[in-house]
């Protein structure tokens, strides 16, 4: 190679002198590195984005373990619908709104205007992108399970991958953003930091999931009797698969390590593998102190209470999943001290998010609300208060603004990148609320958001896809499929048997007209016994 580089010099400079061809030769060693590495960096674009996008699994088996068996189908394949429908709506505008012409300008704006339909000047960034929008519509789809119409799905995914997340990346990642730390005149001569998503991507989705829930209300029998009474103690519906939800669980953890060290690649920075490796470190730290803070603090409580401490597996799923929520805004400039912090107090939010909903009876099926929206409040902030000096150089180049831990460690009371952060919550915080809480309340009055109480009942599996959830193993009863089948007009399905010929179960046609087959599926003792 170098005497390629050689003859190309010496057939530009024949008569050159040695000055001109050791500068040509050093140019183009400098332009083929570069080349290199811009192909590396693509390459982990690629290997990240994957990452990220595995979690996909993770959420679907975290969502497949926590609902009842008549729903699983319906929930396996809303997951599904997300990776496809963010990838359609972020291709033809999500991207363009989030980051179109922002290595044209330097100029501030609300919303990016170019590049519509296009991937951009770079695939590999494309696709790590949206590998970001998927994950966050993904968060709301366990909070609607068991009740959620797929029309409604179908909109509210391709909006929020559109038009409600690409305006949130705009602001706080894109050079033109007006909270950006990378804008040319960052606010406040500082810039809100949110490093991987805890804000963008965790809070976005966990602010839409606890509108949604509101607007949609809990799954029948859960906190009402058939007459909207309150019961004293709302029912548990636990998941059909303990051993799913802790695979998935496992699952995002490692995609995280995609999640949080794959942006590095988006810094301008020669330490790039450094802060990468210190987002690992910070991730692990705060997934582990999150899972073991939940667990314990969740056992103490429990003895306080009943007298008899239990270890609560879910407790621990969800704390772990609280703890890196929470540390993605910062896990590159955190000591490992402040990812541990962060970590503890995350599981401390959860355990306190999980019973505030249960309090104000809201019925989140997978306890997504407080594990990404109130820990991604949390993580947003936690970087006004821990930023490392040292990790804030070494990232951004910058550490006048620090932590406010360490603001005070030298004497200060400077709070400026907290305000920053803050601001940046409350901003995500608004633009949800006004977007997507009108939208939620027009596909409810339309009537396109919530399944009615027969489809409920027998679930989606059935009457979405055509499962047969009166059989053996559906844990729905045959006279409940019944009336939904009467009700929809459909015959009925013949003799189910084994492979040896023992009848199983069978749906007469004269049951279509028992009159002791419910008429009213929304009765306590339907409700209970589905």
């Amino acid at each position: 190679m170098s005497n390629t580089i050689y003859q190309l010099c010496a057939s530009i400079y024949p008569n050159g002198t040695q000055s001109q061809l050791l500068e040509c030769v050093a140019n183009q060693f400098e332009e083929e590195q570069n080349a290199r590495w811009l192909d590396l960096k693509n390459f982990l674009f690629v290997l990240s984005g994957a990452l990220i996008f595995f979690m996909q699994s993770g959420f679907a088996m975290v969502c497949a373990g926590a609902v009842r068996a008549k729903n699983v189908q319906n929930s396996m394949l809303k997951n599904l619908l997300d990776a496809c429908g963010a990838a359609v709506a972020f291709f033809l505008v999500g991207n363009a709104f989030a980051f179109g012409g922002q290595n044209e300008s330097t100029v501030t704006s609300f919303i990016g205007t170019s590049e519509f339909a296009s991937v951009g000047p770079s695939p590999a960034f494309w696709f790590f992108e949206y590998t970001f929008s998927a994950t966050s519509v993904t968060i709301v789809a366990g909070t609607l399970a068991e009740r959620c119409q797929m029309t409604a799905y179908l909109c509210y995914s391709m909006v929020l991958a559109g038009f409600i997340y690409p305006v949130i990346a705009h602001s706080v990642w894109s050079n033109n953003g007006f909270l950006s730390n990378f804008n040319a005149h960052p606010l406040f001569d500082c810039g809100a930091i949110d490093f991987a998503g805890s804000g963008v991507v965790h809070l976005t989705g966990g602010v839409t999931a606890l509108l949604a829930t509101i607007v949609l209300g809990p799954r029948r029998g859960r906190f009402y009797d058939s007459r909207g009474e309150p019961l004293a103690t709302p029912k548990v519906m636990p998941g059909n698969s303990i051993a799913l939800q802790l695979l998935g669980t496992m699952v995002l953890w490692f995609g995280w390590f995609g999640f949080n060290p794959g942006s590095a690649l988006l810094l301008d920075s020669d330490h790039i593998g450094e802060i990468a490796a210190n987002a690992a470190v910070a991730t692990a730290l705060a997934g582990a102190s999150g899972g073991i803070s939940a667990l314990f603090s969740n056992l103490f409580i429990e003895e306080r209470r009943t007298g008899e401490p239990h270890f609560s597996l879910v407790m621990a799923m969800n704390g772990s999943l609280s703890g890196l929520v929470a540390v993605t805004a910062g896990c590159a400039i955190f000591e490992p001290w402040g990812a541990i912090l962060t970590g503890v107090v995350a599981g401390w939010v959860y355990i306190f998010g999980t019973s505030w909903l249960i309090r104000h009876r809201i019925d989140d099926a997978v306890d997504a609300i407080p594990v990404h929206m109130l820990n991604g409040i949390w993580g947003l902030l936690a970087v006004g208060l821990c930023a490392s000096p040292r990790k804030l150089d070494l990232t951004f180049n910058v550490s006048k603004h620090v932590g406010l831990f360490y603001s005070w460690g030298r004497g200060s009371s400077d709070a400026t990148l907290l305000a920053c952060q803050t601001l940046t919550v409350l901003y995500i915080l608004g633009w949800v609320l006004v977007t997507m809480l009108p939208f939620f309340v027009w596909l409810n009055y339309k009537g396109w958001l919530r399944s009615d109480s027969l489809e409920e009942l027998v679930g989606l599996d059935i009457s979405y896809h055509g499962g047969e959830g009166g059989g053996p193993d559906g844990g729905v009863k045959k006279e409940y499929v019944d009336a939904y089948r009467r009700h929809k007009g459909i015959s009925r399905r013949t003799v189910q048997t084994e492979s040896d010929g023992t009848e199983l179960w069978t749906s007469q046609q004269e049951n279509m007209d028992d009159p002791e087959t419910p008429e009213n599926p929304g009765s306590t003792e339907v409700a209970d016994s589905a």
